[in-house]
């Protein structure tokens, strides 16, 4: 049987070659250089991290965790190959990065490598990214010790095989996946700054502190808001219907409605279809689970035309107000306030709150008129909408780096 040839499924135009087959010390060698000199100082101390690869340790952790003297630390050049001798979940026989950025020095827990000349150093970075071609890699080569430690010396950390191509691919690979990266941090910073402008305004556009008007406004908006309770423009909705072939739905802080198979594999909200309550669009339900993100619950007006909602959350429907801006009220930081009083017991053992929907009711809320109600409503959704493009966006080019990562690679 002939040979299986060695390379990659996707291939950058122009490389025909079979990839190498070698010792990773055919491309790396051990380096031994300390800073007994004390050239660089603490400020200096590098940390390699999964995701962000070699960073300064005071830049990325806001401190430094060096000893008085760091005379004894590695150093690390700009292109250099670093190994951390320390377990992550996804990578438990440590991780193996380049340093693009600028030179500093490591603790003894490291290894440090020089590229040789056949070698571009940041595909070696890219070579591992993969977590399971890493694990492969180390698997053989290194014993983890009685604390979890790496039982591997920076030389026998380089007897492994690997699959290289020549110098000039190397480097086309790697600029290829640094434009892709270079892109999807575009998007995280666009992400970003989307979430914070949102976290921003729901600040700034609702009255707080007693105020009767919000920080900011729109233009031709000027009259005082008003002090209302919710029982007095809610109606509570116990409505069920068992011929319903709306979609089970629930709330989570985070993403308000979705559909329950989302989140789970089976119906786990009881057989009984009469215990659901029937929710048609812009009808709220209010779900009195504490989570991280709202201790106090959530509370959301339906976008879709019609859905079947747990019996245990509170439905109501409004008269004459936006209920997509009143759900913004009610999820507010003032709202939070009232609802913290109203739990006398804590949580339940089912994870619910422990408030009634009459409870929840006597919450009072402040409230513009309906045009200024509609603007702030579709603001917010204006924003979200940005938001939800942007992440599937990311999404999706995080997808494509994952399959290069898997394809370009033997």
């Amino acid at each position: 049987m002939a040979e299986k040839k060695k390379t990659p499924q996707i291939r950058i135009n122009g490389f025909t070659k079979d990839w190498n087959v070698g010792l990773l010390n055919q491309y790396l060698e051990t380096s031994l250089e300390k800073n007994c000199d004390e050239v660089f100082s603490r400020e200096d101390v590098l940390s390699v991290s999964g995701d962000y690869g070699v960073v300064n340790q005071i830049e990325f952790q806001g401190r430094s965790f060096a000893g008085a003297s760091v005379a004894n630390y590695g150093v690390v050049h700009t292109g250099d190959v670093v190994y951390t001798k320390s377990p992550l979940k996804e990578n438990p026989y440590g991780i193996i990065k380049t340093n693009t950025g600028k030179p500093g020095i490591v603790s003894t827990l490291y290894a440090i490598y020089h590229p040789l000349e056949t070698t571009y150093p940041e595909f070696v970075q890219w070579y591992f990214e993969n977590n399971d071609r890493l694990n492969r890699y180390l698997n053989p080569l290194v014993n983890k010790g009685a604390k979890n430690d790496m039982k591997v010396s920076s030389d026998n950390a380089l007897l492994g095989n690997v699959v290289f191509p020549e110098y000039d691919e190397q480097k086309a690979i790697s600029d290829a996946l640094v434009r892709i990266k270079t892109i999807i941090l575009q998007y995280e910073a666009k992400l970003q700054k989307l979430q914070t402008l949102k976290a921003s305004m729901l600040e700034k556009m609702f009255p707080k502190d007693g105020a009767d008007v919000p920080e900011v406004r729109f233009k031709g908006f000027d009259k005082p808001w008003r002090t209302t309770f919710l029982k007095d423009i809610a109606s509570e909705i116990i409505r069920t219907d068992k011929t319903s072939k709306a979609p089970i739905m629930m709330i989570t802080a985070a993403n308000g409605f979705i559909d329950q198979s989302d989140r789970y594999s089976f119906n786990n909200a009881g057989q009984s279809l009469a215990k659901y309550i029937v929710l048609k669009k812009g009808e709220l339900a209010y779900n009195h689970g504490a989570s991280k993100l709202r201790p106090y619950g959530s509370c959301f007006a339906l976008e879709v035309d019609e859905a079947r909602m747990p019996y245990v959350y509170h439905c109501f429907t409004i008269s004459e107000h936006n209920p997509y801006f009143v759900s913004r009220v009610l999820n507010n930081k003032e709202t939070e306030k009232q609802l913290r009083k109203l739990v006398t017991s804590g949580a339940r053992m089912d994870g619910l709150l422990n408030i009634s929907y009459e409870e929840y009711t006597t919450v009072s809320i402040q409230l513009p008129e309906r045009d200024e109600q509609d603007r702030i409503a579709e603001y917010f959704e204006n924003i979200e909408n940005l938001i939800v493009l942007c992440q599937q966006e990311l999404d999706k080019l995080q997808s494509v780096k994952k399959a290069l990562l898997e394809k370009m690679f033997v």
